[in-house]
């Protein structure tokens, strides 16, 4: 009895990594996407190593966090056009007031950002939920008062930080492979998205974005949890506005007007459902890097740069299209075995 009852425990665990291989198929596919385009790299750049990959994590660390941003929006039901326009004002105000002060007052003031950006976020989603207004409106239409924010604050270029808070991003503190932009990602991401992931206030969170009807019904606070999807969209947009500074080294007050964009772009590409409810951010931080990557290995193959603006595209296009015809084999396969049964 003891055998067979071992024995019946351990049958489940084939279809249990299979269900666990579908729904994350996609997550899994852009892992394997990355590790396909890396090794494409070290084909074409043998003595990839350290320097590189430091490089690497340096550059896609703003758009990492632009798709998180806009992937926890996406994900709560909504979209945020303005998350570019945030990212430049944190970058702005990081580079005019962390200017020849110390490390400890730079750590002061990217708290006090990272508070600004929640605010605003929230502010978006007050205005989204309480007007009434599309989201996609509401949005544009504060990417232009954040925009104009960052102007004020900084009409051109300039600023400066530390080097030791610009060391967080750049360098290694355990080995020449981890570079300390990466460890920085991982600690944000496992201290804020994980442990919202799993509780209460994320399935609140995915409820919404998946059906706001029954949601409600089901006792979920609709408008608050939209709020927060935004906020939470700003402390990440505030994120990527100092990765942003750590990167450059320099304020500037649209140099986050090409990640709104880029943002989405990502988190398509990293399986994230536009109409919400569906996804995470580790497949949409991936798609950062390989978004990051291709274009630099575009130009180690010498190819024109324009061409790789199309190349770009048409590969966002066929995932576009891959993630709205999947939906529809899957309902096909499920008719047919219903039909055969």
């Amino acid at each position: 009895m003891k055998a067979a009852a071992r024995v019946s425990r351990r049958i489940p665990v084939g279809p249990g990594i299979a269900r666990f291989v579908r729904r994350n198929a996609w997550t899994l596919g852009i892992y394997g996407l990355f590790v396909a385009v890396m090794i494409f790299t070290i084909s074409i750049h043998p003595n990839y190593g350290p320097y590189e990959i430091e490089s690497l994590v340096v550059g896609a660390l703003p758009l990492a966090f632009a798709a998180a941003a806009q992937a926890c929006v996406v994900i709560g039901g909504g979209i945020d056009l303005s998350i570019g326009a945030m990212m430049a004002v944190a970058n702005v105000l990081a580079a005019r007031y962390m200017l020849h002060h110390d490390f400890q007052t730079a750590v002061l003031i990217s708290l006090l950002i990272l508070v600004g950006g929640i605010l605003a976020g929230s502010l978006n989603g007050l205005i989204a939920v309480r007007t009434r207004v599309p989201d996609i409106v509401v949005t544009l239409a504060m990417s232009f008062v954040w925009g104009g924010v960052a102007l004020l604050i900084l009409a051109k270029p300039g600023g400066g930080a530390p080097d030791a808070f610009m060391a967080l991003s750049s360098g290694n503190l355990f080995s020449p492979w981890v570079p300390n932009g990466l460890l920085l990602l991982i600690v944000v991401v496992s201290l804020v998205w994980v442990p919202l992931r799993l509780g209460r206030l994320g399935l609140a969170h995915y409820a919404v974005g998946s059906d706001r009807t029954a949601a409600f019904r089901r006792g979920v606070r609709v408008g608050p949890t939209r709020v927060f999807s935004y906020a939470l969209g700003g402390f990440f947009a505030a994120c990527g506005g100092l990765a942003l500074m750590m990167s450059t080294g320099i304020g500037s007050p649209l140099a986050g007007t090409i990640y709104t964009l880029s943002g989405i772009s990502a988190i398509v590409l990293g399986g994230v459902s536009l109409a919400g409810g569906r996804g995470g951010i580790t497949g949409p931080i991936v798609a950062a890097f390989v978004l990051t990557l291709v274009p630099a290995d575009l130009i180690l193959t010498g190819t024109d740069p324009n061409l790789g603006q199309v190349i770009q595209g048409v590969l966002l296009v066929l995932v576009v299209m891959a993630g709205g015809l999947a939906p529809l084999l899957r309902a096909r396969a499920i008719q047919r075995r219903v039909q055969a049964g």
